[in-house]
């Protein structure tokens, strides 16, 4: 038997980091820190200096690749969320199939609310999607992280444009019973 595995413990059981695995988890963080402190410091002193100055050295104006210029600015301003269903937006067919895909679409989503409005092009279509909606929640915060979509909201068909003109009486809803 190995050091590792004593009799009875369990031969799949990880173990614990010990103080020196600590430690250098510690150091790490601590230098990071510094080298965190250090930069803003150089900064402000480039700044009383007349502005920044152009060296040999790597910082933060150097350029970049797009993709991590596009990743940073997502992290920096906290568009994760919406970038992310977003993406789930360009590949719903994929998420729910494309026969339900042909007749409800996602139409926005609400990041305070956590809630993704979906609308139909029947009525039949949308009482389908409101069975379904827990199953797509689940398979939508499997995709995007747990807690992204909170609730689908299901829309009905959008009815014609309501008109008023001469052949309306005053206070009609016209054919909005009909739709939706």
């Amino acid at each position: 038997m190995s050091e590792q595995e004593a009799p009875g413990s369990g031969a799949g059981k990880v173990p614990e980091p010990s103080g020196v695995d600590l430690a250098r988890v510690a150091l790490r963080a601590a230098k990071e820190a510094a080298r965190a402190r250090g930069d803003a410091a150089q900064q402000r002193k480039q700044a009383r200096r007349g502005g920044l100055r152009s060296g040999a050295r790597a910082d933060g104006r150097d350029p970049m690749a797009l993709g991590a210029a596009i990743n940073r600015l997502l992290t920096e301003r906290g568009w994760e969320a919406p970038a992310a269903v977003g993406g789930v937006m360009g590949r719903w067919p994929e998420i729910v199939g494309e026969d339900v895909a042909k007749h409800c679409e996602p139409e926005r989503y609400d990041e305070d609310e956590r809630v993704l409005v979906v609308r139909c092009d029947s009525t039949a279509w949308a009482t389908n999607l409101r069975l379904l909606a827990p199953t797509l929640v689940a398979r939508l915060n499997e995709d995007l992280g747990h807690g992204t979509v909170r609730l689908i909201k299901v829309a009905g068909p959008a009815g014609p444009a309501r008109r008023f003109g001469p052949l309306r009486a005053p206070g009609s809803t016209g054919p909005g019973d009909t739709y939706g």
